[in-house]
């Protein structure tokens, strides 16, 4: 029964996915090991939705080590816990709490004993921004602590690469790029852990570095990021925009290359807020001035569409059923539904 709840969950979250992206591309998935134990390791730029499309489009059924602020929440913790998330504690949490991590620590390797695999996110934080942040290494730690119990373990690091068009726009696209699995194994001394840990990060960061749009150098981002877009790159093509931004030095300042407009799109999204009035005046009105940090704001509006859209459909079919008659309400629906699939897959 857990487990069909959890299939059902899921499927409607992987459905909910489809009709709130324009477009989602998997690459990479047939690199992911299917028998071994596996550390997912994919940078962090969206909340709660980089946890989601990696739970739906990841090719295992994995654990989640997740921030353990979240789980104060009596109700909270109870359903993070189904959805199998593993609080993980920072220094923000205090240092007594800190002492949590080593029965955390301990479940990881037990995990990973049974071939099974955990996502974690070796940045230890979020950010909107471009980039690949310096790793933590406290993934490293959880790497060691099964390796010392169970020494031939061939742990496997899948590095991740989660690419959005936007992130806080709507509608938005987003690309998800699996790299080449790294074995652990034959970059663990036991007798030099600060060699390998330092070994095993700057690996990793560099392939999660290809893997997504890096824009280094912090102090010009802004800077970059605006060329970037005067230049109209696809950012759910990160190779290309990496290579782009090497070039950026020696490339013309004037250089732009102007998106093409759609002159019919500014009519398209009238009619889709019309037909749609009240759900969007909520989110609009009442939802969005919730959202705490920029990098919620995607989580926010999906758990909000994945709940106000079905009761807002339900509100007009029977509304249009009792005013006229059930089957123009059926193709009412029908009609609308249909026309805000349009909308999202074509802007």
């Amino acid at each position: 029964m857990r487990n069909l709840g959890y299939s059902i969950l899921k499927f409607w979250i992987k459905s909910g996915f489809y009709l709130y992206y324009g477009k989602i591309q998997i690459s990479g998935l047939e690199k992911v090991p299917k028998d071994k134990p596996v550390l997912f390791l994919p940078n962090h730029q969206s909340a709660l939705m980089d946890v989601l499309l990696l739970a739906v489009d990841c090719g295992r059924k994995p654990y989640f080590l997740t921030r353990s602020d979240v789980f104060r929440k009596t109700w909270l913790k109870r359903f993070f816990t189904y959805l199998r998330m593993i609080p993980i504690y920072r220094i923000r949490d205090g240092r007594e709490a800190l002492k949590n991590n080593d029965a955390v620590f301990a479940r990881c390797a037990e995990i990973l004993e049974r071939n099974q695999a955990i996502l974690m996110f070796p940045e230890a934080n979020h950010n909107i921004k471009r980039r690949v942040r310096p790793l933590s290494k406290g993934f490293t730690r959880i790497l060691f602590g099964a390796l010392d119990k169970t020494p031939n373990l061939d742990i496997q690091l899948v590095p991740v690469g989660l690419n959005y068009r936007s992130n806080t726009g709507f509608p938005d696209q987003v690309a998800v790029q699996f790299g080449s699995a790294i074995p652990v194994l034959p970059l663990y001394d036991k007798s030099n852990i600060h060699t390998s840990t330092n070994t095993i990060k700057a690996l990793v960061a560099e392939r999660i570095s290809g893997l997504t749009t890096h824009i280094d150098d912090e102090a010009t981002y802004d800077v970059t990021v605006g060329r970037l877009d005067a230049l109209g790159v696809d950012y759910l093509k990160p190779s290309e925009v990496n290579d782009t931004i090497g070039r950026l030095p020696h490339m013309d300042r004037g250089k732009t290359s102007l998106p093409v407009v759609n002159g019919l799109k500014p009519l398209y999204k009238g009619i889709f807020v019309l037909a749609n009035l009240p759900v969007v005046l909520l989110w609009w009105g009442w939802m969005k001035p919730k959202v705490w940090e920029r990098e919620f704001t995607a989580t926010i509006r999906f758990a909000f569409s994945l709940l106000a859209l079905p009761a807002y459909y339900l509100f007009l079919f029977l509304s249009i059923a009792l005013l006229l008659n059930p089957w123009t309400a059926i193709y009412s629906l029908l009609g609308l539904f249909l026309f805000n699939w349009a909308y999202v897959k074509l802007s």
